[in-house]
This record gives structure tokens, sequence and C-alpha cells, in this order.
């Protein structure tokens, strides 16, 4: 059969050169949009979609196509109460030396591109109110979160990647990897979907109450608790 007419089209140049761009450089941002646009038409992704519609907050704000409408004031976030989502995502942006708006855009026509587009929209903000930050381990713990919330097939990917790339290139830091992985996959499972909010019309809200409303146990986010908090 043509992959062509296959139902499960994989768009294997792009994914392939994300692969190899993850793995090259794990800090590459572009891989990783690479792998979530070659894998846009796989019906992993479709399950993604009849997943998150199973939440009526999620399925509402695909429904709506809501995203913010603009970019954040850094400035004005930063004068916030510093228990806030929003000084925590300024403070997170400007320490880093990040640009808000780095992301790789989608014309949004379908669910899947505008659950594409959300999820690329709200990274950030999901570092901070999960607590996991932004080393190599810590990114890839996100991403085991995402996979376990919404079962994100890119977010397979990086895991999997991930784990071949410490375990060949970075063997010292294997078993902190896996500790990631299995500590964020858990952290996703205990906690309501992230991606039914309206961060950026409460950036006045402490992070704790966030936390708080979505079952987030921040304490298992620290990567000095992850093995105890296994074994306990």
């Amino acid at each position: 059969m043509s992959i062509l007419k296959h139902s499960n089209t994989v768009h294997y140049l792009a994914t392939l050169k994300g692969v190899a761009g993850m793995l090259r450089n794990p800090e590459g941002t572009q891989s990783v949009f690479d792998i979530e646009d070659g894998l846009r038409d796989i019906d992993a992704t479709k399950g993604m979609i009849e997943h998150l519609r199973k939440c009526d907050a999620t399925a509402a704000m695909i429904d709506s196509r809501w995203l913010a409408p603009e970019q954040p004031d850094l400035d004005a976030l930063s004068k916030l109460p510093k228990d806030t989502l929003g000084y925590g995502f300024a403070d997170h942006i400007l320490s880093h030396g990040y640009d808000p708006d780095y992301y790789r855009k989608i014309e949004v026509k379908d669910d899947t591109d505008y659950v594409m587009m959300r999820i690329r929209q709200t990274h950030d903000i999901w570092h901070i109110v999960t607590g996991l930050d932004v080393s190599r381990v810590g990114e890839v713990a996100l991403k085991a979160f995402e996979l376990a919330q919404m079962r994100r097939p890119m977010a397979a990917v990086i895991c999997a990647g991930g784990v071949i790339r410490f375990m060949m290139k970075d063997p010292e830091e294997f078993p902190d990897l896996l500790d990631g992985i299995s500590m964020g996959y858990r952290l996703g499972l205990g906690a309501e979907l992230l991606l039914g909010q309206k961060w950026e019309e409460n950036w006045d809200r402490p992070v704790s109450e966030w936390r708080e409303q979505l079952s987030i146990k921040h304490d298992k986010a620290n990567p000095a608790n992850w093995v105890k908090t296994m074994n306990g």
C-alpha cells in the first residue's frame, strides 16, 4: 500500500530530521517542532484529540479555539507579587534569556492545529506550574508529564530519544533521566488536564493556588525527592 494512502501517515523526512537533530542537540527546539509536524497525521495524534475531548474544560478550549491574544508584557508581569504565575513566568523568561515568541506558528484550521498551537504557546507556563526545570532532564520529564496528560505522540518520541541519547552520550546522567521520566509521568497522571486553562487571564493568581486546583504535587517535581518518593 502506498504510504500516501495509508491512514496512519507519517511525514518521514520531517520526523527523521527532527529526531536526528534532537539526538545531536537536545536543546534545539526546532527539532522538536519537526518531529511533531511529521507526526501530525498519524492515528495516535487523532487519539490524543479524542482523549483531550473527554475533559469538558479542554473540549471547550478546543471548540473555542482560544489563544492568548498577544505576547505578555514581561515588564508589567515582573511587577506582580512574587508568588504569582505572572511574576514566575516573567522571571523564568528573563532569567534564562528566552524569547517568549520562540515557537513555530501554526495556522489553526482544525482541532489538531489548535491543540499543537496552544501547547506550544503555554510550554514555559507548564514548566512553572509543574515545577519541572529547564535542564535537559527536566525537559524530558516535562514531556513524560505531557505524555501522561495528553498522550502526545511527540512527547513519546522525545522520551524515547532521550533514553537513547543519555544512555549513549551521557551515561552518568542516565539514572537521573529515568527517575525524571518516571516522576514526570506519575505527576501528569495525578494532575488535572493543564490544557483546559486560560493562564493568561489569571497572571495575578498565586502559583500555589493553581497547583492546588490542578492537583499538582510540586514536591514531587524536585529532583532531590525523585528516588525517595518513588521508593517511599
